[in-house]
């Protein structure tokens, strides 16, 4: 097991320098030589899983005591997983795709050396290793970002996400000094250990050393994760080639739920960080999911639907559910990075022919033609409240009978009420000749999702966390104080309810239809489609940067 753990890095490593060597001499063919060593980099990984699943780990391979550690555990199979198959698909996508670009292999160097980097950050089993590949992943980055040299806005917003990425570097390498310094050791696994047997812990500038550290891992994986404030670099990525667009969800955006639950032994003596971590999540997945709507570049919207979807990940880590925050970012790795790969070909084929059948659906979706003929507004507002939360509380309670006694579950529910509300009364407001018959066939899908979810979210937490004890810990930290709870709960549920017993109420007599906005609205909508101005402000402080930088050179006359 050890030496298969340090061939699974190693072989990205290898196939780099030997299409480094070779590529004067294979020519193109040395994309071949990439890919096969990508592949047989999954089919060692798939071996490291099957025996974590089988109970034959974790493993450990050290290059040095107590530096260059690599494990094998749950939670590195499973990134593992992800970041080898998404790479493994990306390098067989890119073969053809970078045909016809410059510096062909090159960008087959950078990938390889992406996907050895990714690979070593989630195994890493001390903070040194870590430090070097969370470093290294954003100076490769910032390369395949600006792999055509010749586009000045793929050079320009890799400076935003290079800058970008910096601070998280610098929040990590502060949370690391203070770990060593506190427990005078680099290994994750001794240091885990002494912060659950230190009853008093020590204090830096009056904060215990575990909510110090939470707090500069939670800044490490807010730049990383595109939290909003540091979301600016990710949509503004579109400029690079897809192919790296798609790799990106393989374990670089999704690198903060994946550090949060590294270091859960950490957050499990910092409840107040989740709680903040929680509140960033909530805006970063309201504000993204809002900047998605307003863009008119396909590629530019899944960048803000990936910003939404990271907010989500980081709100169920805020809520405890670590285990579901990698499930979520697995799946969504896989579903956005193939609308990346796609996203070329479906823009050459939009430019010639659409290709939408003129149906109802189309009308709805597309003219927001709301339907003429319609069932009782308020047999349709009670089905849509009552509906999704009687799936959500049935599909869990047969998964797992105690998922009700925390708090973090209550706020999952009560998200997944909410999206499944939303999915009838999108519903309702469709032509169709037979209500009852899409109305039954929505339903029967969202039982089937919410049972997988459900089933699958409790079969991640068994692997990655077993100890029942453990997960108690985490979603106690995450709990906040039972009365503010119930009336946050109760309050906003009600907003939403009368909310959508008002919206019902006007589709039925037809009160939004014809309507103009208001100045209010139109202020609103102004905002949004200028993306809150903060890339203007973004923009500047990089210019201004630039500028020092220049005159700091001509001063000291380095240059």
């Amino acid at each position: 097991m050890e030496q298969l753990i340090a061939l699974v890095p190693a072989l990205p490593l290898l196939s780099a320098a030997l299409v480094h060597l070779f590529a004067d001499r294979l020519g193109r063919q040395v994309a071949r030589l990439s890919v096969a060593f990508a592949t047989t980099t999954l089919i060692l990984i798939v071996v490291i899983l099957v025996a974590e699943l089988t109970g034959h780990g974790p493993g450990q391979f050290a290059l040095a005591d107590g530096v260059g550690i690599l494990v094998s555990d749950p939670l590195s199979a499973l990134m593992g997983l992800l970041i080898a198959g998404i790479s493994t698909i990306v390098h067989i996508y890119s073969v053809r795709y970078m045909a016809e670009e410059a510096g062909y292999a090159r960008f087959f160097v950078l990938l390889d050396l992406m996907a050895a980097t990714l690979l070593v950050m989630v195994a890493a089993g001390d903070l040194l290793t870590l430090l070097v590949a969370w470093h290294l992943v954003g100076v490769l980055l910032y390369f395949l970002l600006g792999h055509d040299t010749r586009s000045i806005g793929a050079y320009r917003y890799a400076f935003w996400t290079f800058f970008t990425y910096r601070i998280g570097d610098a929040a990590l390498v502060l949370a690391a000094a203070l770990l060593v310094y506190a427990y005078g050791t680099w290994s994750l696994a001794e240091i885990f250990q002494r912060i659950d047997q230190d009853t008093v812990a020590q204090t830096v500038f009056g904060f215990a050393v575990p909510e110090a550290v939470g707090w500069l891992l939670a800044l490490a994986a807010f730049a990383r994760s595109a939290q909003f404030l540091l979301h600016t670099w990710l949509p503004y990525t579109m400029d690079g080639p897809t192919p790296v667009s798609a790799l990106m969800h393989a374990g670089i955006v999704n690198a903060g739920g994946f550090l949060v639950n590294r270091f859960a032994p950490v957050f499990v003596h910092a409840g107040d960080v989740l709680h903040g971590l929680f509140i960033v999540g909530l805006i970063t997945a309201v504000i993204g999911s809002v900047l998605m709507l307003t863009q008119n570049d396909v590629k530019k919207s899944l960048g803000y639907s990936t910003m939404g979807q990271m907010g989500f990940m980081t709100m169920e880590c805020g809520v405890g559910a670590f285990s579901l925050a990698i499930y979520h970012l697995i799946a969504h790795g896989l579903f956005k990075g193939a609308l990346f790969l796609g996203a070329g070909g479906v823009i050459g084929a939009a430019r010639k022919d659409d290709g939408v059948p003129k149906d109802h659906l189309y009308t709805f979706v597309v003219e927001r033609r709301p339907a003429r003929l319609r069932q009782p507004w308020i047999v349709m507002a009670m089905l849509t409240l009552a509906i999704p939360i009687v799936i959500l509380v049935v599909a869990h309670w047969l998964v797992a009978q105690d998922f009700f006694q925390k708090q973090g579950a209550i706020v999952l529910l009560f998200f997944g009420w909410i999206t499944g509300a939303q999915l009838i009364f999108a519903t309702y407001r469709m032509r169709t000749q037979n209500v009852r018959r899409l109305l039954g066939l929505i339903v029967f899908s969202f039982t089937i999702i919410v049972l997988g979810y459900a089933a699958i979210s409790h079969i991640f937490d068994l692997f990655l966390y077993p100890e029942a004890a453990f997960r108690d810990r985490i979603y106690a930290a995450a709990g906040f104080d039972v009365v503010w709870f119930d009336v946050l709960v109760v309050l906003v549920t009600c907003i939403i309810v009368l909310g959508w017993l008002g919206t019902y109420y006007s589709e039925r007599n037809g009160k939004r239809r014809g309507d103009r906005p208001g100045r209010l609205w139109m202020s609103f909508y102004a905002l949004v489609s200028r993306e809150f101005y903060l890339t203007d402000v973004y923009g500047w402080a990089s210019r201004a940067i630039l500028n020092a930088a220049s005159r700091l050179n001509v001063w000291l006359r380095w240059a």
